[in-house]
């Protein structure tokens, strides 16, 4: 996997270890929250994916888009589902979602990619 995104969360993981490091009871916890929220329940995990997608969109927080998009593509989200999840976000985010709505989807492109060769490698491999 390589690309803008994957680059994020390359960089985002080695700070979080660093920061883990020194304050390793927080990062615990919000590990657990993380966890606990993305259970299937109600709502399956590709759902929340999807919602945490737009929220980040909202939150205009790029890696937080990185992450979610990636986690949108591993749970099997589609091209549209993403796409639609997008438009909730441009709808209660206005103009500015539009621009990182733009670029979630290049995220979840990229990383979806990704993972496909990914896999396919390792099919290969096998």
């Amino acid at each position: 996997m390589s690309g803008k995104f994957a680059q994020i969360i390359q960089e985002v993981d080695a700070q979080a270890i660093e920061l883990g490091g020194l304050i390793p009871e927080t990062l615990r916890a919000f590990s657990g929250l993380t966890r606990t929220a993305q259970n299937s329940g109600a709502l399956d995990h590709k759902v929340k994916e999807l919602i945490a997608l737009a929220i980040a969109v909202s939150s205009r927080c790029e890696a937080c888009i990185a992450y979610h998009a990636r986690g949108a593509a591993r749970r099997g989200a589609t091209r549209q589902e993403v796409a639609e999840a997008l438009g909730v976000a441009i709808q209660m985010g206005g103009g500015p979602s539009v621009n990182y709505a733009a670029e979630a989807l290049g995220a979840f492109d990229e990383l979806s990619a990704g993972l496909r060769n990914d896999q396919e490698a390792a099919r290969q491999a096998t």
